[in-house]
């Protein structure tokens, strides 16, 4: 339970850190996107306004209006564009790539005429391995003038501001998940010191209480040899007895708790499930219950064969308990359509069960009046709660639903080779 309550803190930690880095980064990023896309359209919007030139002298006083207070007149000559200007015919009628190496006359001609077929006067065309934002201006004379501006120079920031964030961020949960571990077990030290102590209570006060209740036992057992057996004897046999019943489950559970982990080796779950129901057969037909089994024989699972035995003790003691007057103990052991889970499922009748809550059931000590405590039923709410605890050991998982007036306890494992 430490353990994992450990890599549970670890976990929530860097998750909460890896929300923080992505919220800091994509925030930078995004601004710098929407400050290039808008540096980009200001630029395009001067080239068009002022005959594709970015150098004149009506360019260099917009510009810096427009695109942003800081631009220079020496800014102009970091960016690569190009005009066309095409006739009614989308025909290249005029044509200017001076401030561009990279696009070849005929290339130039492609993407203007590319661009002019579009119904949107701006966007981006992706050639030769570049993209090139244009805007296009239609005049009434039938011409259309384009400009083009490659984007390489003003994403770039972006580009290297995307790789910085991402080296940064993961160098940051390197070094932040090295000391978390490191200090993850001195962090949660206060709670493994008050587990450690409340389970050495329970053993303790566990092995106190048995002497007492065994004096008490003792000494009404003499009384009823002298004076006979009557009402208040036998009420005392039966707390003493339900209490020693509970002693024993809290030790168990405390005991259970203590082992890191178990030491899980195939054994065969149809033979231990077999012992379990002639163990338990004579007690449900006691209690005139009826009993429905349909064992696959041979199923193996990786498990610990005690607390195996154990499992299907509880479930079935469980089943037996609350199952209604004359009603069907049931008990199915199969595997599913391909051989690679083994499926433990317990049930009883009770007819009462459509409204319950069954997700509470694996609560320590959770009792309810409508569900589980009806008649002179006698269960303190451990049971289930060590039941899932050994399921998980074994690695599987347990699960309870309520089904044609029965309420079932499924247990499913992986199948052993």
């Amino acid at each position: 339970m430490i353990q994992r309550l450990r890599y549970k803190f670890i976990g929530i930690s860097t998750i909460a850190l890896i929300v923080v880095l992505i919220t800091i980064i994509g925030s930078m990023v995004s601004i710098s996107s929407i400050r290039a896309h808008h540096q980009a359209d200001a630029i395009l919007t001067t080239l068009i306004q002022h005959n594709g030139q970015l150098s004149n002298k009506d360019a260099n006083q917009v510009a810096p209006k427009i695109i942003t207070p800081r631009f220079s007149k020496e800014d102009m000559f970091q960016y690569r564009y190009f005009t066309v200007t095409l006739n009614k015919k989308n025909q290249v009628k005029q044509s200017d790539n001076s401030h561009i190496m990279s696009v070849r006359t005929d290339e130039i001609a492609s993407m203007a005429k590319n661009a002019a077929k579009r119904v949107r006067n701006t966007g981006t065309i992706h050639y030769n391995g570049n993209n090139y934002a244009y805007r296009l201006i239609r005049h009434k004379n039938g011409t259309t003038t384009l400009a083009f501006l490659d984007l390489s120079m003003i994403m770039k920031e972006t580009h290297e501001l995307v790789i910085s964030g991402i080296c940064l961020g993961l160098i940051s949960l390197l070094l932040f998940e090295t000391v978390l571990i490191l200090f993850s077990k001195r962090a949660i030290e206060p709670i493994i010191i008050a587990e450690k102590r409340q389970k050495e209570f329970i053993t303790n006060a566990g092995h106190e209480l048995k002497t007492p209740l065994a004096i008490i036992s003792a000494n009404t057992e003499m009384e009823e040899m002298l004076n006979g057996e009557d009402e208040w004897t036998a009420n005392t046999q039966q707390q003493v007895s339900r209490m020693t019943n509970l002693i024993s489950q809290l030790i168990s559970l405390a005991k259970l708790e203590e082992q890191p982990t178990m030491q899980l080796h195939p054994i065969d779950l149809s033979a231990e499930v077999d012992k379990a129901i002639n163990n338990f057969k004579a007690v449900i037909e006691k209690d005139q219950h009826y009993l429905k089994t349909q064992i696959a024989s041979g199923l193996k699972i990786n498990a610990d064969s005690n607390y195996c035995y154990e499992l299907i003790s509880i479930l079935l003691d469980n089943a037996n308990k609350y199952c209604d007057p004359n009603g069907t103990v049931s008990i199915s052991l199969t595997n599913d359509h391909h051989d690679k889970n083994v499926i433990l499922a317990i049930g009883n009748d009770y007819a009462a069960g459509k409204d319950v809550d069954y997700s509470k059931f694996f609560e320590r000590f959770y009792r309810d009046d409508q569900s589980h405590h009806h008649g002179k039923k006698a269960g303190f709410g451990i049971g289930l709660s060590m039941a899932q605890k050994l399921t998980r050991g074994f690695k599987g998982q347990l699960s309870t639903k309520w089904q044609d007036g029965q309420i079932i306890f499924t247990a499913r494992f992986k199948a052993a080779k």
